[in-house]
C-alpha cells in the first residue's frame, strides 16, 4: 500500500454493519483513519532517523560466507543485515 492507493467503495459502511476484532463498529471516517494509521507505520525505519529513504546496497557472496554471517549474527542476536552494515562502517571508518 502507497499513499497514492485508493481506498475502495466494495462495501457501504453507512449501510453495511463491520464489526473490527474489538466488537467496534467500522464506520467510514474510522476506515479513513485506519488506513492513514498504516501508510504512515508502512516499511522499515530509516537509518538516519528522519523520515528518509535509506540507500541499499546489495552483493554477492558465496554459501559458506552466508552460512557463517548468519552464525555470527545470530549469536550476537543481530540480523545479517546489521552485521554486514557493521563491517562496512567499520571497515571505511579506518
Amino acid at each position: 500500500m502507497t499513499s497514492d492507493t485508493q481506498i475502495g467503495t466494495d462495501v457501504d459502511l453507512d449501510r453495511d454493519v463491520v464489526r473490527l476484532p474489538s466488537g467496534k463498529r467500522l464506520t467510514t471516517n474510522l476506515a479513513y483513519e485506519i488506513v492513514e494509521d498504516v501508510r504512515r507505520a508502512g516499511g522499515r525505519p530509516s537509518l538516519s532517523g528522519e523520515a528518509a529513504h535509506s540507500p541499499r546496497i546489495a552483493f554477492r557472496v558465496t554459501p559458506e560466507i552466508r552460512k557463517l554471517a548468519a552464525q555470527v549474527a545470530a549469536a550476537e542476536g543481530k540480523t545479517v543485515s546489521q552485521l554486514a552494515r557493521e563491517a562496512l562502517e567499520a571497515r571505511l571508518a579506518g
